[in-house]
């Protein structure tokens, strides 16, 4: 959620429009199974390609709050790691109202999220690009590359490699429960930082989740159609 200016109280929460959008996508949206630690806040992102002959390709991602203890979220363990600038922008209330969503969002950063987690991928023909390990190993690389540039060293984002998941080898040998059915998988355990897992799915699609290696203990691997 990118947001800048003075938003007045009564700003539209940004959310219900993107919810509106997620009718574009022509298979069911898909995330992880509904578990304790994690909460999905109807954070969902939306990027899509199109031509002469309409969309081409539609991703939908999906964002979640982790909770490492989510029976007491007043625990000190349930807080993120947060760098000083980002603790400042929280902590300073500007002195104007806004909107109760974007409160709500700010008081949200406290904790972990996980941004852009499961990925639902839907293609309007097949390629070899378009493959369950080629979709995942994107995934996987847009994550490294936005969300693991200090611990790869990878400076500015204008100084960067071609590929960050270059070197990561996938294994098509795994299985992930899909909707309560366990199918065949793709995954990439080869990260020090992330772990990934994809499937295709029923409607031609690709489901994919990226998740920090850090936290796996805390998160059920498992997919389930969003509702």
């Amino acid at each position: 959620m990118r947001l800048s200016g003075i938003l007045p109280e009564d700003a539209p929460d940004p959310r219900v429009d993107l919810a509106e959008r997620l009718k574009l996508m022509p298979i069911p949206v898909m995330g992880l199974v509904s578990q304790p630690s994690l909460e999905d806040t109807d954070s969902v992102g939306l990027t899509y390609t199109q031509g002469a002959r309409g969309y081409s390709e539609i991703t939908a991602s999906i964002m979640y709050t982790l909770w490492r203890n989510p029976l007491d979220r007043s625990d000190p363990i349930n807080l993120a790691d947060l760098d000083e600038q980002t603790r400042r922008s929280i902590e300073d209330v500007p002195p104007w109202p806004r909107p109760a969503w974007l409160a709500e969002y700010v008081e949200r950063l406290r904790y972990p999220q996980l941004m852009e987690a499961v990925r639902t991928t839907w293609h309007r023909e097949r390629s070899e690009r378009t493959s369950v390990g080629n979709v995942l190993l994107e995934h996987v690389n847009h994550i490294l590359m936005n969300q693991y540039r200090q611990e790869l060293g990878l400076g500015n984002p204008w100084d960067q490699p071609p590929s960050a998941a270059t070197g990561l080898t996938t294994n098509d040998q795994a299985t992930v429960f899909v909707d309560g059915l366990e199918v065949p998988a793709v995954e990439v355990d080869t990260s020090p930082f992330v772990y990934g897992i994809g499937a295709g799915l029923p409607d031609g699609g690709t489901v994919t989740a990226v998740l920090p290696r850090a936290e796996l203990s805390f998160i059920q691997v498992q997919f389930m159609t969003r509702r």
